[in-house]
């Protein structure tokens, strides 16, 4: 196991930041008045949300257990958010214990919630760097002390990309030309697709505090994965990929406005 920073930057409790409404959409605490606000607000236009949420991380567990089975062994977690059991190296380690995982975020609230994701099994490791998903540089740098780009990574980027504009695909592009042939991209994204109006009104009450907010159609969101080798079933609503009974059962609660999918590059 590995520390975390040295010095926790400042909270701004003054604006909703993502991390802190997923966390309150989970039943979390780690949240502030602020982030409830907002939270409750979109439940409010959107009553997707709360299961979107649910559905999000299991589709993370289900994907991360697909990959390790498939013999990744490396695991780059960013837009990690605050840590809600079972954490993406408890499933990848449970798999496989000698897994390496480095999650990366940019919210001091999950900095100080750091030490939450680094209890390792004693064969694999993990680590937090505190870095924005922008600061490419920084973030792969500090990442590469943990894990060994020579080798495959499985990148993840769970409900992450509807908060970046366009600037999204040249990002998630140079995160995977640093990956070594044979690594995985595990991507989810809110979609105006299946409930159109709610979505936007989700995403106008983002962007009304500060947070960018881009929804994707199945076409745009199927950009991120040109290049690579999707697997089965392909980019599909979240339900959908690869479904437990759990997910089944999900699904008769109503529809969650997000595509997932995970790609092998060759």
């Amino acid at each position: 196991m590995t520390g975390s920073e040295a010095h926790s930057p400042r909270i701004d409790t003054s604006r909703p930041h993502p991390a802190r409404v997923y966390d309150w959409w989970l039943g979390g605490k780690d949240n502030y008045p602020v982030d409830e606000e907002l939270a409750r607000r979109i439940l409010a236009v959107d009553g997707t949300v709360l299961r979107g949420a649910r559905a999000n991380r299991r589709f993370m567990h289900r994907a991360v257990r697909t990959v390790a089975e498939a013999g990744i062994r490396q695991f780059l977690d960013i837009g990690t958010g605050i840590p809600t059991e079972p954490n993406l190296h408890q499933v990848a380690q449970d798999v496989a214990p000698e897994a390496r995982v480095v999650y990366a975020d940019n919210d001091p609230i999950v900095l100080r919630h750091a030490q939450a994701l680094l209890h390792s099994s004693p064969q694999g490791a993990t680590t937090y760097v505190h870095a924005d998903v922008r600061d490419l540089d920084t973030l792969l740098r500090r990442a590469g002390e943990t894990l060994d780009f020579g080798r495959p990574v499985a990148l993840s980027l769970v409900a992450l990309t509807h908060y970046l504009d366009d600037e999204a695909y040249g990002l998630v592009k140079t995160y995977v030309d640093a990956l070594a042939p044979g690594s995985h991209l595990i991507l989810s994204q809110v979609t105006p697709d299946l409930t159109p109006e709610a979505v936007e009104k989700a995403a106008e009450h983002f962007r009304r505090t500060g947070t960018p907010f881009f929804p994707r159609t199945l076409a745009e969101f199927s950009r991120f994965f040109d290049g690579l080798e999707l697997l089965g079933p392909g980019v599909i609503p979240v339900h959908g990929w690869r479904p437990e009974p759990q997910d089944v059962a999900a699904q008769a609660e109503g529809v969650v406005p997000v595509y997932a999918g995970v790609a092998r590059k060759a």
